[in-house]
């Protein structure tokens, strides 16, 4: 009995092709930039409309370099490749 339960908490090793992962950064990058577009100009225009000019261009500043991820080639594979390198995953 303790036997079956230390099997069924143990990991089991991944199939042997591992999880299939090709076009998620493209379905990611077409899912989630528009979105990212329309809350940027909702938010840039409620900045405007209530004269908060500083706030607009830190907002502005923020969302130049979060959508650098989305639109830049490679950076979401490059990035996720060093998080998979830096938690010892191949």
């Amino acid at each position: 009995m303790v036997e079956n339960a230390l099997e069924a908490v143990t990991p089991s090793a991944p199939p042997s092709g591992g999880v299939n992962t090709a076009g998620l950064a493209d379905f990611l990058r077409k899912f989630f930039a528009p979105l990212f577009l329309v809350v940027v100009s909702v938010v840039a225009i409620f900045f405007l409309f209530t004269r908060e000019i500083t706030r607009f261009v830190q907002f502005i500043i923020l969302a130049v370099a979060i959508g650098v991820i989305f639109y830049v080639p490679n950076v979401i594979e490059v990035t996720a490749r060093a998080i998979a390198g830096a938690l010892g995953i191949k």
